[in-house]
């Protein structure tokens, strides 16, 4: 049975008469100053209020979507709830969501894939009257046309719970990610265009550590940028305002922007490139090492400058062996070979691996970078510092020390959680606390190889 949501805030935050609703969407498009065609466009931070108020700034992002048009098919939009409490991202019990301007099928495949994430619930409540999700419908049918939708009501997340999300619906080009959220609530003018060019000062610089009193879409944006940082994207903005400058007065304003994320093609073909030729130099450097067959390693000079990485095993779903380096002190080609060949064979917690269980192993290769020492003067201060998603940890004490990959933030989404399980895989008591701890952060690119393990 075909389930339709309806419009539900037509005839408030945008016209209710099918063309009036179009005429208004092409005029707002219209008023766009030309710019240059981004083929790397991935997502967008748009607001959600009335079309009065916001929609001309929320079209200085659509606009950007017109030479991508034939190849974007679906849309995966995420939007903070305003009326009806979620613990997690709610989809719709629906099959297609409504507007005056036609329906807009959901993507069931997609949905079918997010289902099994523990953070994901259904809940047509959420979805009934949310006008987050629904206000960015008429100008994505303006501009797309037909298209396939993946909507997501935000509740209580972390970045992390966010960004495991994204990563499994984030595909190619095929695929557009949107962000609906305004920025502050109802400050005077002056102080309210301080407070929303410091948040995004913090969007541009792709830190998630916003809060609701900068955006009500807190969530799901901080659950994008620490996606963001792992994929490489550049954010660029588009337009801001507040609605004193459209249809409001100043002494109570809500402030708007659109931020757009790219990443080029080059960026992706040369890190797509270098994941390959390093999965390719660990698995070879372990077959060799077990008797095995394995290809003279490429000649690249990037390989034989200083590098830190970590490579990671497993085996029909389970870990299976993972040994790195945390800070460059050889050429990252030795590094990689040497890390392979001994979370291989000399992981303490694993027998060494077979010839025979090698051709059924996956590999994962993590190339870290050079490490940022934090400063606090309490745990509370280090655990404010902590960015979930983004950041791979390094706890030292004495002679005590461990380190989680940002990988980690997937199964430890919390950070008090995250900083305790690191602070036990370093030998100290998970409560422990002293003012001689230090911490350092980084940041991995990672590649996995593909395929049944």
């Amino acid at each position: 049975m075909s389930i339709v949501r309806p419009a539900a805030v037509a005839g408030t935050f945008y016209p209710a008469d099918p063309e009036q609703l179009a005429r208004d969407v092409r005029q707002l498009l219209s008023a766009v100053a030309p710019a240059p065609a981004a083929p790397g466009l991935k997502a967008l931070i748009v607001p959600h209020a009335g079309y009065i108020y916001s929609g001309a700034v929320a079209a200085q992002a659509y606009a950007r979507l017109k030479p991508l048009a034939s190849r974007v098919e679906r849309v995966v939009l995420l939007g903070p709830v305003h009326r009806v409490p979620v613990r997690g991202l709610a989809l719709p019990q629906a099959n297609a969501f409504s507007t005056p301007l036609g329906q807009v099928q959901l993507d069931a495949e997609a949905m079918a894939v997010l289902a099994d994430l523990p953070k994901v619930v259904i809940s047509a409540e959420a979805h009934a009257l949310e006008h987050s999700l629904e206000v960015q419908l008429p100008f994505l049918q303006s501009v797309l046309g037909e298209f396939r939708l993946v909507p997501l009501a935000v509740g209580s997340a972390t970045p992390a719970e966010v960004a495991q999300v994204l990563a499994r619906v984030w595909g190619g080009d095929e695929t557009l990610i949107v962000i609906s959220s305004d920025l502050s609530h109802f400050l005077p003018y002056t102080v309210a265009q301080k407070m929303d060019s410091e948040t995004i000062r913090e969007i541009l610089a792709e830190r998630p550590a916003l809060n609701h009193e900068q955006a009500c879409g807190a969530t799901p944006i901080n659950g994008l940028l620490a996606f963001a940082a792992r994929q490489g994207l550049r954010a660029e903005l588009l337009g801001q305002c507040n609605s004193g400058d459209t249809a409001g007065d100043k002494f109570r304003v809500v402030g708007y922007a659109s931020v757009a994320f790219y990443q080029t093609s080059k960026a992706v073909q040369d890190a797509d490139d270098a994941g390959k030729t390093l999965l390719n130099v660990a698995r070879d450097a372990i077959s060799q090492h077990l008797g095995g067959p394995g290809r003279t390693p490429p000649d690249q000079r990037w390989l034989h400058e200083p590098g830190a990485s970590f490579v990671t095993l497993t085996h029909q779903g389970r870990l299976r062996g993972c040994i790195g380096t945390i800070e460059a002190h050889r050429r990252l080609i030795e590094d990689v070979q040497e890390n392979a060949i001994a979370a291989a064979t000399r992981d303490p917690r694993f027998d060494a691996l077979t010839r025979d269980e090698l051709v059924k192993t996956r590999i994962e290769v993590s190339l870290l970078s050079a490490t940022e020492v934090l400063a606090f003067t309490s745990e509370r201060q280090a655990l404010e510092q902590l960015r979930p998603g983004v950041d791979g940890i390094i706890l030292e004490y004495g002679r005590a020390r461990g380190t989680f990959l940002p990988q980690v933030w997937d199964s430890l989404p919390q950070p008090n959680e995250f900083l305790a399980m690191l602070k036990r895989k370093a030998g100290l008591p998970a409560d422990f606390w002293h003012t001689d701890i230090r911490l350092a952060r980084y940041t991995v690119n990672k590649w996995q190889e593909v395929g049944d393990e």
